[in-house]
This record gives structure tokens, sequence and C-alpha cells, in this order.
């Protein structure tokens, strides 16, 4: 299958749209018999469009991830899934970070008190820390 041009996608959604707005405006000014013909060839003419959007769209390389559609799905706001990712993100960054300091402070009281025990060890316990950091 020959790789999709995503502006031909963008042109087959722009026709979508174009036609769902004729639908929309051929509702408004409808005035019984005389417009059902041009109605209904609206509506085949956004079947049409839905149809060739479909097929050109199907090969894009697009992947949302299932927790983004069900949370449309059931009604929700993505923004509000993007931000709860977000500060779910910043709290776990958070909490890795102490975690990582405390490492580090742990570190340097332990090579404080290997020095305090046997200072022979003084240069070898530098080399660590110097390591580590």
């Amino acid at each position: 299958m020959a790789p999709v041009n995503i502006d031909i996608v963008d042109e087959r959604l722009r026709d979508v749209i174009q036609d769902l707005f004729e639908i929309q405006e051929a509702l408004h000014r409808y005035l019984g018999p005389e417009t059902q013909e041009k109605l209904k060839y609206q509506i085949t003419t956004t079947a049409n469009s839905l149809a060739a959007l479909s097929s050109e769209s199907s090969s894009l390389p697009v992947h949302i991830p299932p927790e983004i559609v069900e949370y449309v799905e059931s009604g929700r706001n993505p923004d509000i899934y993007t931000r709860e990712f977000v500060e779910l993100a910043q709290k776990q960054n958070q909490y890795l970070k102490g975690k990582s300091e405390a490492f580090a402070d742990f570190r340097d009281e332990l090579a404080k008190e290997i020095v305090k025990a046997m200072p022979d060890l003084k240069g070898e316990v530098e080399k660590r820390i110097e390591k580590s950091v």
C-alpha cells in the first residue's frame, strides 16, 4: 500500500465538513417535497465523502491510547485526561527525585562513617563517591 499523503486526508475531511454544512443548510431551509431531492443528494454525497475519508485515512500511522478512547466515549474531555496525566507524571517525578536525593544523602553519610571507622580507605571511598555523582 502506498504511503498516504496527509494533505489528501485533510482534503477529504474538509469535504465531509462541507457536506455536513450543506445538509445543515438544506434542513434549515427545508420547504417540503421540492427540497427533498436536494437533501437526498447531499446525504448520498456525505456518505461517499465519509467512505473516501475512511479509505484514505485507514493507513495513516496513528496510535491513540485506549485510555483516551474510553475517556472520550464516556463523554469526558480529553484535555482533562491530559492534565491528569501530566499531574501524575509530575508527582511521580517528584517522588523519584526525593528518593534519589535520599540515596545520595545516605551515600554521603555512609562514606563519612566508613572513613571514620577505617581512615586508610579514605582515598577509595572518595573515588567511589566521585564515580557515583
